[in-house]
């Protein structure tokens, strides 16, 4: 089968990625002896300079690994939580319904770096200078800054001028937009990066010492300054200072958790918490599942694959917004079990359906927030680069890696915010804040309704797929909302139709835009359905004709997958996407 490139197989390890240069990077880790969690933490770091538009060591990053040695598989969890003061009525009080989707408002803490600590202090084997320095070396002297990044600061260029002098002075060198390709320097984030490795002592001292001085040292007092002494334009049209403090960093460390698991198509697949969107890509495939799609798959029949797959998106989203969210009671076992999931199924039909069609598991009544019921309508193709507007918006667009070493260990993390059109640069550290609070609903009583402490809901999406023989994949993608949706269609091409890593990833993509989006001001496209032109005019006819509200994109447009694994005969394999002409797999 043609591919864009080949699949990589080899014995020593791989290493694919968002970006070539993370990419080698975590290649270079590998050769120097570390693991797959070492790699995947200079990996991570790497990305969180050379993608400034799509995260930052301010950011969020969930990340799934599994050690081959006992088959342990866990989440770590580096998603922030909202600050003390963040309560509905702090936002109800300066007269918001929604949380700004930019500024100081949407901070929370910033759990990306904690995550990457973390992870390599409980499974890595290398020191953090080690790890540190070729994200330290970038920073300091340069790296070529993608097209998407300079575009980006181009678009949010005269919001950085009149309103974020502190976006200005890093990202407008000379008061010019970067060029895109040319080389782009941030020594500040260089310096934060350097004092931060100001430690002593054994390895696990100095991550440690590393994690305090960012968490309760001089980055969360810089963070704490910037949001209470200056108010920010965000994307509400006015001024505000932040709610987020140095407590608030102090009082929040990255944990480890169960991951959350199906068995499909003879393999478990192995997703984060319901605090993220990751089950609801469990929720597709047991529908899936229950539908027989395995015959689409085998005989072909691309009309009724891509209806099927886009009708199940619609009730597993829909599924999300009524249950998911970082509360005790989501009805996680009910939702992904096979009677819930059989009953699910048959509500798809032949046309398109319309409307949220949340469901009851255990009987218990769905609830969705007010406004979904008058929800912005607009376009949102999300097409694998942030639609980004001189107000900084952004539908969240991310970074992705996957890792796999010699010994079988496997890493998938999704590190994202931290967005330089998001929020402005912190003085004196080179980076910005997230704004993931801008996912909270601001309306009481729902899972995902905004409370002090508590994580925002979020479509961060890492996945393992894992066989009992201990062979599998860690994969994932960026795209907000997209990313359970992009990954079906490759799962279904590579478990159920036999295709390769490489050749399922190269394949035709195509989302679903009826549910309500997750990030400010949550737009939605009643029946939409946005596809790559190369499924065929006769295919994306016949969809229209069954209701679809179809946007044709273009050939190369949708996805931004990435794998790497074991295969059952022992030999490793990685593969990564081609659209966007940066994201690569390198190993050997």
């Amino acid at each position: 089968m043609f591919t864009t490139r080949p699949e990589l197989v080899g014995t020593f390890g791989m290493v694919a990625s968002t970006h070539w240069l993370a990419s080698s990077v975590g290649m270079r880790t590998l050769e120097a002896g570390g693991n797959a969690f070492d790699a995947a933490v200079a990996a991570g770091l790497t990305l969180s300079v050379v993608e400034p538009h799509l995260n930052g060591p301010g950011g969020d990053a969930p990340i799934i690994g599994h050690r081959a040695s006992d088959g342990h598989t866990f989440v770590i969890c580096g998603q922030g939580t909202a600050p003390a003061a963040a309560t509905i009525d702090a936002y109800r009080d300066l007269g918001l319904d929604l949380v700004p989707g930019t500024g100081h408002l949407a901070a929370v803490v910033p759990g990306a770096f904690g995550a990457w600590l973390d992870l390599l202090a409980r499974y890595g084997t290398l020191p953090l200078a080690d790890v540190l320095g070729p994200a330290i070396g970038y920073a300091r002297d340069g790296y070529p800054l993608v097209r998407a990044a300079s575009r980006t600061i181009e678009t949010v260029a005269p919001l950085f001028t009149e309103h974020w002098p502190t976006s200005a002075a890093v990202y407008l060198p000379h008061g010019q937009v970067p060029a895109p390709g040319g080389r782009f320097a941030n020594p500040a984030l260089a310096d934060t990066f350097e004092r931060l490795l100001a430690g002593s002592g054994s390895r696990e001292a100095q991550i440690e010492a590393a994690r305090r001085a960012f968490y309760d040292g001089f980055v969360a007092e810089a963070v704490d300054a910037f949001q209470s002494g200056t108010a920010v334009q965000d994307s509400s049209g006015r001024p505000h200072t932040g709610l987020l403090r140095a407590s608030d960093l102090a009082g929040w460390r990255a944990t480890e958790e169960p991951t959350t698991s199906l068995r499909f198509a003879g393999r478990t697949v192995h997703k984060t918490g319901a605090w993220g969107q990751g089950p609801v890509l469990l929720q597709q495939l047991a529908m899936l599942d229950a539908l027989g799609v395995g015959d689409l798959v085998r005989t072909n029949d691309t009309v009724e694959l891509v209806h099927v797959v886009t009708e199940v998106a619609k009730l597993a989203f829909a599924d999300r917004e009524a249950w998911y969210g970082d509360v005790d009671d989501v009805p996680l076992a009910a939702l992904l079990s096979p009677e819930y999931a059989a009953a699910r199924a048959a509500l798809v039909g032949r046309t398109a359906a319309d409307g949220l069609a949340p469901g009851s598991p255990d009987g218990r009544a769905p609830r969705v927030a007010t406004a979904l019921s008058g929800a912005r309508s607009g376009s949102a193709p999300g097409v694998g680069e942030p639609t980004v507007s001189p107000q900084g918006l952004s539908p969240g667009d991310t970074c992705h890696v996957d890792v796999v070493d010699r010994w079988g260990n496997r890493v998938s993390a999704t590190p994202s915010g931290g967005w330089l059109q998001s929020s402005p640069v912190v003085p004196g550290l080179g980076f910005a804040l997230p704004t993931r609070a801008q996912m909270f609903w601001l309306e009481p009583g729902l899972p995902n309704s905004m409370a002090p402490g508590k994580r925002p809901r979020t479509t961060l999406s890492p996945a393992l797929l894992l066989d009992d023989d201990g062979s599998g994949v860690a994969f994932g993608t960026p795209g907000g909302d997209q990313q359970d949706q992009w990954t079906v269609p490759f799962l279904l091409r590579h478990l159920v139709g036999g295709a390769g890593l490489q050749a399922a990833i190269d394949a035709p993509m195509w989302h679903s835009t009826h549910v309500p989006g997750s990030f400010y001001p949550r737009t939605h496209t009643p029946r939409g359905l946005v596809a790559e032109s190369r499924l065929g005019a006769d295919v994306l006819d016949e969809l229209a004709d069954r209701g679809h509200d179809v946007e044709v994109v273009g050939p190369w447009e949708l996805g931004r997958l990435s794998a790497a694994g074991v295969r059952p005969d022992g030999l490793l394999v990685a593969a990564a996407n081609a659209r966007g002409m940066q994201g690569y797999a390198v190993g050997r």
